[in-house]
């Protein structure tokens, strides 16, 4: 809901309010952003009371004596008339001049969300959003500032962005456009950011905001690994169950840059959007530049609740077309099968042993193009391989569905080898600088996608590949960041567009090309999660999370991703052990128990296990599938659990509360361990709920020479003996089968069984080793008698 009093605006969702007003100088001053106020017409409570302009700070002007900017909470800010702090745009005229002065010009109020040109954003009905555009103009240039807000009242969230016009005859120069403004009244608070690198995505660090400027930006030319886009701001005491919290996200793939500054007046001011080093932007007499969608959500529940807020954003207002709300399909992946090393012959094995443990989807990925036996060469190329695959994309495809399975490729359309035939053919469709030794990725080079022609020339080529044969899904993947950028295709003028104008003319070729096949499903990938973000997710329902697959390393991985994004969008595979990343053993369950926390998929040669493991494998496929909807879409919990320290505790839990599953992850085993409590989230209190697990199998290698003081007979650490005795036997692990109330398993919590402490194992202990898991299920009761016996709600 939007809501103008004469020089005063309201915005507001189902439990936030977002105010602010028009200052006599015709400057917007914020007012206030977080829980939801009742206020009547009156906002002067809420504005800033000034008789004498601070110290050492600026007038604003004659007119306006009291009014410093420096001082003042704004909508947004530029450089000059007094405000030193960090500017909201930034932009010099023809002539020279950086001082700007945007003031209010008008305003308009629509129930719609229009798109915007050329880049991605959120979209919604027009009872879902509703639409306020504030026209600024400038005092001293011939250019028009629009403020963009979408407020979406059902999920808490309001999003932002800003449109320059340059409406005179002269040249403007942008050098800054920020998404958003966010001033607060004082500075306690914390900044939460998501840093870290190849295979390490996604590192939580909260920082204490103080004096100075917190920044989380990328200059690799994508949104990054080293810093995503997302981040909070959250309420010193904030917990996952309460408190203040803030998050903000960028609609973009490219440059970002988020900075939290302390001025001297203790106030906060907060700006994101697209990174301003480097970007200067030419704007001749009627072209205008748009910035970046920015979404912002506030929840009082803590970071929990933010997390949910963003999740059912994501959900219902980003993800789009034929898979939105689609439960995704098993699949297994050949990269960590077979790497570059296949042909037919060892695909068909690997996906008839994926059919028959109940895999739905076989992706071919690197490797099966051009010459490509390494990663040196074929980038571009995209012609099948016909000594791997001599029936081609065709005749594979077909191969696989008739095993009745789906069929997907990995392809990489934005590089290009230096050894390939597109370089050869075109060389200055690669992005170097002329004269200069180029510096490459994994021995590769970006395409020019500033280029028109490149950019047709990726929608055509694949176009081609993925009508070669019945795909199903495309894993699309971009594996080197930017780096000495120049492009043959713009004048010297505006070389420092280019990364801005590549992320334009990628999203202009998956918008192409998603159109074109809206049935197939797009994962995204960059060397993992290298560009995960919202912009991408506009196009590919999905991304892939990280090219590390060890269970240990993706629990903070998975967990860092669950602050901002649903676990709709994350991609998780179980690989095999030793890790290929870590070389690191991590129990089957606890591999299948991380990933089923994602979009599940398998990575590893399935050829190459015994029987028993192929069973295992086919026993977790045939009850994810069971609770797929759930996994997938389900409210995601973060559980704050004191007598599990050092682990994870997670739960997603349905939309009508019938049903949830839990998990708890341990790192390392401790020596007589204190009691393990589940403690549930998100269930309903008055509900009874039968909770149990599916009991494991104990190897008997696990106990080592231990086992010698329960076995008749010695059987000897090591020995073939041992081998043997565990291919035939096993020992029962235990089994939790209770019937609580949501209210017992949210507050109380339930205390689970004794776990394992070096004086005894049988059925009734909990056995955890090193990275051990359990799942837990909840599942409604129904009916009930007098011994307290329940049916299920199945």
């Amino acid at each position: 809901m939007i809501k103008v009093i004469e020089d005063r605006f309201l915005l507001e969702t189902e439990n936030t309010s977002y105010l602010f007003r028009c200052l006599p100088s015709g400057h917007l001053e914020h007012l206030h952003y977080g829980k939801k106020i009742i206020i009547s017409d009156d906002f002067r409570p809420l504005s800033k009371k000034i008789a004498y302009l601070p110290g050492n700070t600026i007038a604003y002007g004659k007119n306006c004596p009291t009014i410093g900017l420096e001082n003042m909470a704004l909508e947004m800010s530029s450089l000059g008339k007094g405000d030193i702090r960090e500017p909201f745009i930034e932009l010099q005229t023809s002539s020279g001049i950086t001082t700007t002065d945007f003031l209010y010009d008008s305003h308009t109020i629509t129930c719609s969300k229009q798109d915007y040109v050329g880049l991605p954003s959120s979209y919604g009905s027009d009872e879902e959003v509703t639409t306020l555009v504030i026209t600024l103009k400038d005092r001293y240039s011939e250019c028009t500032l629009e403020l963009y807000y979408h407020v979406y009242y059902q999920t808490d969230v309001i999003t932002r962005s800003a449109k320059l016009i340059n409406t005179g005859t002269d040249a403007l120069f942008l050098d800054r456009l920020m998404s958003t403004q966010l001033d607060f009244d004082h500075s306690a608070y914390k900044m939460t950011t998501f840093t870290g690198a190849w295979v390490r995505e996604m590192q939580l660090n909260h920082q204490m905001i103080q004096a100075g400027t917190l920044v989380n930006s990328s200059r690799s030319g994508v949104s990054s690994n080293r810093a995503n886009p997302f981040f909070m701001i959250s309420a010193k005491n904030a917990t996952e169950t309460g408190g203040s919290c803030y998050g903000l996200n960028l609609v973009y793939s490219g440059n970002h840059y988020s900075a939290a500054q302390v001025d001297a007046f203790c106030k906060l001011r907060v700006v994101s959007g697209m990174n301003p080093m480097g970007m200067r932007h030419t704007l001749e007499a009627g072209d205008c530049f748009q910035s970046p969608e920015c979404v912002m959500t506030f929840s009082d529940q803590g970071f929990g609740g933010m997390s949910r807020n963003m999740h059912q954003f994501i959900k219902d207002h980003i993800v789009r077309g034929v898979w939105q709300h689609k439960t995704r399909p098993v699949l297994i992946n050949s990269w960590e099968a077979h790497y570059f090393d296949f042909n037919e012959a060892k695909l068909m094995r690997l996906a008839k042993k994926a059919k028959q443990i109940g895999i739905e989807l076989f992706v071919l990925d690197d490797g099966w193009f051009g010459n490509r036996n390494d990663d040196t060469t074929s980038l571009g190329d995209w012609n099948v391989n016909n000594k791997k695959l001599p029936g081609g994309i065709e005749g594979l495809s077909k191969k696989i569905t008739e095993l009745g399975m789906d069929f997907g490729i990995w392809v990489e359309p934005e590089m290009v080898n230096k050894d390939s035939d597109l370089y050869r053919a075109h060389p200055e469709w690669a992005v170097e600088i002329p004269g200069f030794e180029h510096a490459t990725g994994r021995n590769q080079y970006l395409l020019d996608l500033t280029c028109l022609d490149v950019q047709d020339y990726l929608i055509q080529s694949m176009s081609k590949v993925f009508s070669s044969g019945a795909i199903t899904y495309v894993k699309w993947d971009m594996n080197r960041i930017f780096s000495d950028c120049h492009s043959q295709n713009l004048p010297a003028h505006r070389q420092s567009e280019f990364s801005h104008r590549y992320v334009l003319g990628l999203y202009r070729v998956l918008d192409a090309l998603t159109k074109a096949f809206p049935d197939i499903l797009f994962e995204g990938c960059a060397s993992g999660g290298n560009r995960f973000d919202l912009g991408m997710l506009c196009y590919m329902p999905q991304i892939w999370a990280s090219d590390n697959t060890d269970a240990v390393s993706r629990l903070s991985i998975q967990e860092g991703y669950s602050y901002g994004y649903p676990q709709s969008v994350i991609g998780a595979h179980v690989s095999d052990c030793p890790n290929h990343q870590t070389l690191r053993h991590v129990p089957l369950e606890t591999r299948y128990h991380v990933a089923s926390f994602g979009l599940l998929g398998y990575e590893l040669n399935l050829s190459d296990l015994g029987s028993s493991v192929l069973n295992r494998l086919k026993q977790q496929i045939t009850s994810y599938k069971k609770w797929r909807k759930i996994f997938q879409f389900g409210d995601f919990y973060r559980i704050e659990n004191p007598t599990l320290p050092g682990g994870y505790n997670w739960m997603v839990v349905d939309e009508d509360q019938k049903k949830a599953v839990g998990a708890v992850f341990q790192k390392e085993a401790m020596a007589n361990q204190m009691d393990l409590i589940f403690y549930a989230r998100g269930l309903d209190p008055q509900t009874t709920y039968h909770f149990y697990n599916i009991p494991t199998k104990h190897n008997v290698k696990l106990f080592g020479d231990l086992i010698n003081t329960a076995s008749p007979v010695h059987i000897k650490n090591g020995s073939v003996v041992q081998h043997l005795v565990s291919k035939v036997y096993q020992l029962d692990g235990e089994h939790e089968d209770h019937y609580v109330s949501g209210s017992l398993a949210e507050f109380a919590g339930i205390k689970l069984k004794q776990g394992f402490g070096g004086v005894g194992f049988d059925a009734s202990v909990r056995l955890f080793e090193d990275y051990a898991s359990r799942l837990y299920y909840f599942d409604r009761a129904i009916g009930g008698n007098t011994n307290g016996t329940f049916k299920t709600d199945l």
